[in-house]
């Protein structure tokens, strides 16, 4: 067949779609009518098209087929981790995060029956110490090893560093010469309340302040392979969340470029607490599957779900399973491994992207500008954007233009969690001496459940 599908049909344009919605509005305005506009700054209309671009995007790189299913666990027990996390393999997870809580901790133990070469591990070390990295030395180098190392999120979490900023930053050089690579921890930023176009720019900002660092300490030889590791919390505003991981990936090309370094940068991708609810929880496994859906649509190398009852309950086996088989779902019945890049051409998306990186990038630029990121959160500059950012959005909840069901929306008066609590499900105030002000993790339910579990 010679002839196209669309040949028999004129092409309208964008002005001529606007002037018959106008014509349909009947009188209503227009803008006031059908364009909102986000938290970002960002202006939604009610559809996009090709003349909305110069020139039409570039296809992306990333490999929505190659995403992996991953699974958390943190190390108490060496044999006993190392049994849950081959069960979890065979249960199919494809790769495996350790959280390890002190350097007391055998890797050997860990490992141990563990096919290295085909399950990719990841190592959270909630302490820094470069001779204990050297543990890793002895896993073959084809093993798909990745070290989370990020000094300047745990100051920025915590408001210390590990020890001091001298020898802090000492142990990091030698951790990444060992490793070829550091973590980027904007998790942290999401989840305490950052808008999208701050958690891209701090993001960018917290991995410049390590490669104006390291710049001479990089091998020249392994500048191309060496990898840099972004830990982004997703939430459930969909297709911002799908344009949010493509402009990061925009942003690191371009900040990459400029020192001569790998382009690429690695995903690690977690759904948010921020919107999570301790009333009505199973509401928490239909946002935990969008958060997911984007991930992998705006993708991400590895995505780890979050449990339903993860922000009361312990660790459970449970949870943990339902968790990770939302994933396999998504992966092997909704065949979200199929296509490469499912949202390329997608003028929303396309121009979603566009508007968060061109944002995120020029305040970027004014973070440097001031003196860079560590200096802003030493003044405490970055601290107040955030909270002024989070106060925004608590401001919606409260007056419930920020909906969460079963929490300020339908609620269930029965629902009763006073005996379910297992974890302290809320922000935790420990006074004590810190550097700087350390930025803090809050849900937005969190003083409405307060009240509530009063009550029952």
């Amino acid at each position: 067949m010679t002839k196209r599908l669309f040949d028999d049909f004129n092409q309208v344009s964008a002005k001529q779609w606007k002037q018959k919605i106008q014509v349909d509005l009947k009188g209503a305005d227009y803008n006031e009518t059908l364009i909102w506009n986000s938290n970002e700054g960002i202006s939604v209309k009610p559809f996009y098209h090709s003349d909305d671009f110069d020139a039409f995007p570039k296809p992306s790189n990333t490999q929505a087929t190659q995403w992996l299913v991953c699974q958390t666990i943190y190390v108490s027990d060496e044999k006993k981790s190392n049994l849950k996390a081959i069960d979890a393999i065979e249960r199919g997870a494809e790769s495996i995060k350790f959280i390890i809580p002190n350097d007391s901790v055998s890797i050997e133990v860990l490992l141990k029956n563990i096919n290295l070469t085909s399950t990719p591990l990841y190592f959270e070390l909630q302490f820094l110490n470069s001779d204990y990295v050297k543990q890793f030395s002895v896993i073959p180098a084809k093993a798909g090893i990745q070290i989370h190392t990020d000094i300047i999120g745990h100051l920025a979490k915590s408001g210390n560093w590990f020890n001091n900023l001298k020898d802090d930053h000492k142990h990091f050089e030698t951790i990444v010469k060992n490793t070829n690579s550091f973590s980027v921890d904007t998790a942290l930023y999401q989840n305490a309340g950052a808008n999208m176009v701050q958690q891209l720019a701090y993001g960018l900002a917290h991995a410049n302040a390590y490669l104006n660092h390291l710049e001479t300490i990089i091998d020249s030889e392994k500048k191309t392979t060496f990898i840099v590791i972004f830990q982004v919390s997703v939430g459930t505003n969909y297709f911002f969340e799908i344009a949010k991981l493509r402009a990061l990936r925009i942003l690191w090309s371009t900040l990459a470029s400029e020192y001569n370094i790998n382009t690429n940068c690695n995903i690690f991708a977690t759904p948010t607490k921020r919107n999570k609810t301790l009333y009505d929880y199973n509401n928490n496994m239909l946002r935990t599957t969008t958060e997911c859906m984007s991930a992998i649509l705006g993708g991400a190398n590895t995505i780890c779900n979050l449990p339903y009852d993860a922000i009361y309950h312990k660790n459970n086996e449970f949870g943990e399973r339902i968790a990770r088989n939302q994933l396999l779902i998504l992966k092997h019945e909704s065949y979200f491994d199929k296509v490469d890049n499912p949202t390329d051409g997608a003028y929303y998306i396309e121009n979603l992207t566009h508007q968060l990186a061109e944002k995120a990038l020029e305040l970027f630029k004014d973070i440097e500008a001031n003196g860079g990121f560590l200096k802003q959160l030493k003044e405490g500059t970055i601290q107040r954007k955030i909270k002024e950012s989070a106060n925004k959005e608590q401001q919606q909840f409260d007056a419930g233009k920020e909906v969460l069901l079963g929490s300020n929306k339908h609620p269930n008066a029965n629902d009763k969690m006073k005996d379910e609590l297992e974890i302290y499900p809320f922000v935790k105030t420990k006074p004590r001496k810190t550097l700087i002000e350390p930025i803090v993790e809050k849900r937005l339910a969190e003083t409405l459940e307060q009240n509530r579990l009063k009550t029952e």
